[in-house]
């Protein structure tokens, strides 16, 4: 069975709550090996690390999203700050973390302040970050840039041109490819992720959001990271034993994953 890792699936919400191992089952006979779960606010911090604790495939990543700017206080990064100096061994990411101009109202200029106090804390405790990016790509690589962070990240639900995510490549982060690519409509997203390097592309779902074409309506799960990679395949040159591999040692490279015991 090819091995998966979901780099991006906010478990903590429904309709994982409450069925949390028949959840990670099923993700397991789909090949799902790891989860990364991306917290969005300081509220949701405990409740992200107590599912990586408790259960084995589950990581956490912790950060404050650009989507809920209103819930963020100097408090919220004193709370993040808090927990990377006490770094739990299953915390292997800041994020997710971000900038979004496709909101009404988006306090642009305290969405960069949160950002840029987060990336000052990827740099400070040399973690890879989550990056969420809607009509901001070219916005976030200036950000980008002025931190040259040492870990980098991944440019998530990436749905940006060609020339956006080269930059991004360029600077040493990778892309995160989801459920968006299985839409035949999606053609520019399809074309720049098949145009990629290979040794630059993550695979993820979102899940509960972002769902497959054919899965419209429905909860996304992260049993259909497999989806998302069949679809990769037919886009990509590659042989899939080539492309399953190569992704695979992309994401165990980027994230600060613990040793196995």
């Amino acid at each position: 069975m090819r091995r998966f890792i979901d780099t991006h699936c906010h478990f903590d919400f429904p309709p994982f709550t409450g069925d949390e191992a028949r959840s990670l089952d099923q993700a397991a006979q789909a090949g799902v090996e790891k989860i990364i779960l991306p917290a969005i606010e300081a509220e949701r911090f405990g409740a992200v690390l107590s599912l990586a604790q408790t259960h084995s495939r589950l990581y956490a990543a912790l950060g404050l999203h650009p989507i809920v700017i209103n819930k963020h206080n100097d408090a919220s990064l004193a709370l993040l700050e808090h927990h990377l100096k006490n770094r739990p061994p299953k915390m292997v990411a800041i994020g997710e973390i971000g900038l979004d101009l496709y909101m009404e109202n988006p306090l642009f200029e305290r969405q960069e302040a949160i950002l840029d106090a987060q990336l000052t804390l990827a740099k400070r405790y040399q973690l890879p970050v989550i990056l969420h990016s809607r009509r901001t790509h070219d916005k976030l690589a200036m950000h980008l840039k002025r931190h040259d962070l040492p870990r980098r990240g991944v440019v998530h639900g990436f749905a940006g041109s060609l020339q956006q995510a080269q930059r991004f490549i360029d600077m040493g982060y990778k892309i995160g490819v989801g459920g968006t690519i299985t839409y035949p409509r999606a053609s520019k997203t399809r074309n720049v992720i098949a145009q990629l390097p290979l040794s630059a592309l993550l695979l993820e779902t979102d899940a509960p959001d972002m769902p497959l074409n054919g899965f419209q309506g429905q909860p996304n799960r992260p049993e259909r990271v497999n989806g998302v990679f069949d679809v990769l395949c037919e886009l990509r040159p590659e042989p899939p034993e080539l492309i399953a591999e190569t992704i695979l040692q992309n994401t165990l490279r980027l994230f600060a994953f613990p040793p196995a015991p």
